[in-house]
């Protein structure tokens, strides 16, 4: 029985240090962005087209969670910004389709600003063997799907 105790505990440590973990991810981004004078939503698009860009806005929207309307604004902001562009898609069906891509030459400014957070995630990961950060990167996949499927129960429900 006490194995059992040990294990929950152990369980709900994790959650609860995931839970310091997103919060303090949350107020990072926070300082982050009002650097960098962008949006918590405008961050979390740029993000993503810096990652799976070039990509349509609806792509975007659906892998952001946010609705066609307000993609449109977070585009309009970013692409003021000088972070993306939207480019017509010659090869598309519609007329209309349009393609966002990162402004790369941005890049060096991002990395910047998160330098800090870099540094400190280098030396933390040093402390690891690389099994161990194997499992790690494994357990954060699997987190992140776990959050997916949360968000997605919450989108339908």
């Amino acid at each position: 029985m006490s194995d059992v105790r040990n294990k929950r505990r152990a369980a709900a440590a994790v959650k609860d240090s995931l839970r310091e973990l997103n919060t303090q991810l949350a107020l990072l981004n926070r300082q982050f962005g009002t650097k960098l004078e962008l949006k918590d939503a405008d961050w979390n698009c740029l993000d993503l087209v810096n990652r799976h860009g070039p990509i349509s806005p609806g792509a975007l929207a659906k892998l952001a969670g946010l609705h066609p309307a307000t993609m449109t604004g977070v585009l309009d902001r970013l692409q003021r910004g000088g972070w993306i562009t939207r480019e017509r898609d010659p090869e598309a069906a519609d007329r209309r389709a349009v393609t966002v891509r990162a402004v790369r030459d941005r890049n060096p400014e991002l990395y910047r600003m998160l330098s800090g957070m870099n540094t400190r995630m280098d030396a933390l990961c040093e402390q690891y063997t690389e099994e161990q950060l194997e499992l790690i990167a494994d357990f954060l996949r699997r987190t992140t799907t776990a959050g997916q499927d949360a968000t997605q129960e919450l989108t339908q429900g």
